[in-house]
């Protein structure tokens, strides 16, 4: 089993620096409340760790 990442973006990227926003956009996030499921991969964990406080992480099994 992998594990798979329910992102969503629960804050507003207004005043935010750079890097935040461009995080963000590679994570495939646009507006406030949409929610991606990515893949659980180190890359994806540190983008998620470096803008965790304006998202809201689920952890999920996925059965392949």
């Amino acid at each position: 089993m992998s594990r798979i990442l329910k992102v969503t973006l629960k804050k507003s990227l207004i005043g935010r620096p750079e890097k935040h926003r461009k995080t963000i956009k590679s994570l495939g996030l646009r507006k406030l409340n949409s929610t991606v499921v990515l893949e659980d991969n180190p890359a994806v964990r540190g983008m998620v760790r470096k803008v965790s406080h304006l998202l809201d992480v689920e952890e999920k099994d996925h059965e392949t």
